[in-house]
C-alpha cells in the first residue's frame, strides 16, 4: 500500500484520470453503436452521418490517449469498409 504522501497522490490521480477515460471510452461506444443501428437500419443517410460522428470521436479519443492510434485507425477502417458496402448494395 502507499505509504508516502506522493505515492497516495499518484494513486488519487490514477483514480482521477480512469474515471476521465471510462467516461471517454463509454462515449466512443455509444457512437459506435448508433453507427451499427443506422448500419442494421438500412438508412445510408443516417449511417454516413454517423460514421463521421463516430470517426471523430474515435480519433479525438486516439489524441486523449484513451484509444491507441493504430486502433483507432482499424476500426475507422472498418466503419468506412462497412459504409461503403451498403451504399453499394
Amino acid at each position: 500500500m502507499a505509504n508516502n504522501p506522493g505515492a497516495k497522490k499518484a494513486i488519487r490521480k490514477i483514480a482521477a484520470r480512469t474515471e476521465v477515460n471510462k467516461s471517454r471510452r463509454t462515449r466512443v461506444r455509444t457512437f459506435l453503436r448508433k453507427f451499427q443501428e443506422a448500419v442494421t437500419g438500412g438508412d445510408a443517410e443516417a449511417a454516413k452521418g454517423a460514421f463521421v460522428e463516430a470517426q471523430s470521436e474515435l480519433m479525438r479519443a486516439v489524441t486523449k490517449g484513451v484509444v491507441h492510434k493504430n486502433t483507432g485507425s482499424r476500426k475507422v477502417s472498418r466503419l468506412h469498409a462497412q459504409l461503403k458496402k451498403m451504399s453499394a448494395a
